[in-house]
């Protein structure tokens, strides 16, 4: 890892703010000094991007290893050569869907192929995955089925809080149901094994957010916390782990952002990710921990209603690309 790791961005769907934002990333010279980024995606979509004299220039690539990592410089790996009748920003299409996904596929074959240090996602249309035969809730799941991962975590970071979540994406009626003791142990163990090997913390302080209203207050409302998350958090702790909790959440985030705790295992989507981006809108990264490649995302979804306006902020992107750079450093330096 003494040389720039190669690190690859897929496009994400061609006719959201991916392109945009990752001309408007790799505008940015310093990001070549941390890596060689490639991108996996259509020359058409990027280029939609490109003004004239201005901005990096595409460079059309076959294997990673021909990447230059030259400031103003894209090195591409055409995975998809779309008609521009599909490439009108804001408006997806089923062709656009199936080339975001073959980007993903490409990249993360290569990837596990140690071809890329890491993997780096722009968003997606989920209803485009699956009408595209991928039958995913999202990018995190198709990535763990493709590298064969069973235990995976979603977590959301910043610099300030990073949030790890027990259930991810569905109704919140479901959630109660969804808690089991082991769900919530795994979660713990998985975040804290990530953040030794992939963020380079010894004995990282977890705390675990309760799911009701002053944990329970002793059952007056609700169970889970006697019933499921404590048994975990002791089980946890008997295996070393240095977690604490379940902790109201109204309370917890303060005192994780004030840096008592390195993460906060938070029960359900909206628990999680609404104080984290309260402090990290523009920069948070979504990764995914436990799989065996690296693979980091933007925290944001397609916005369609600002694709082709030159307005979408690079920000996340950037963030994404850096924290990539380090999981991949520090995962060598475990090895």
């Amino acid at each position: 890892m003494r040389e720039r790791p190669f690190i690859g961005i897929t496009m994400g769907d061609p006719v959201g703010i991916g392109p945009e934002i990752i001309v408007k990333a790799l505008a940015d010279p310093t990001i070549y000094d941390i890596c060689r980024p490639v991108v996996f995606g259509d020359y058409g979509a990027l280029s939609l991007h490109l003004a004239e004299g201005r901005g990096p220039e595409i460079r059309e690539i076959i294997r990673p290893s021909e990447a230059q990592g030259k400031p103003r410089q894209i090195d591409l790996i055409a995975v998809c050569h779309l008609d521009r009748c599909v490439l009108t920003p804001g408006v997806p299409k089923r062709a656009g869907g199936a080339a975001m996904v073959d980007c993903i596929l490409t990249a993360v074959d290569m990837a596990v192929r140690k071809e890329l240090s890491a993997v780096v996602t722009c968003p997606i249309s989920k209803s485009l995955m699956q009408q595209a035969g991928y039958a995913y809730e999202g990018h995190t799941q198709l990535i763990a089925s493709l590298t064969r991962c069973r235990d995976y975590v979603m977590m959301l970071a910043g610099k300030t809080l990073r949030v790890a979540l027990v259930t991810i994406h569905c109704a919140l009626k479901e959630v109660s149901f969804m808690l089991t003791e082991e769900k919530v142990y795994n979660t713990i163990r998985i975040t804290a094994r990530a953040l030794e090997q992939d963020f380079g913390l010894l004995s990282p302080r977890l705390a675990v957010a309760a799911l009701n209203p002053h944990a329970g207050e002793e059952g007056l409302f609700g169970q889970e916390e006697a019933r499921v998350i404590s048994p975990a958090i002791r089980r946890a702790k008997a295996e070393g782990y240095v977690v604490e909790g379940p902790f109201p959440a109204d309370s917890l985030f303060y005192r994780a952002a004030g840096g008592e705790f390195d993460a906060v295992v938070a029960m359900y989507h909206d628990q999680g990710l609404i104080p984290l981006k309260l402090l990290h809108f523009s920069d948070a990264v979504n990764v995914t921990l436990g799989l065996p490649i690296v693979r980091t995302s933007v925290d944001h979804g397609t916005a369609y209603d600002i694709a082709g306006k030159d307005i979408a902020d690079p920000s996340s992107l950037k963030a994404a690309i850096e924290m990539a750079v380090m999981m991949a450093k520090n995962r060598t330096k475990s090895a």
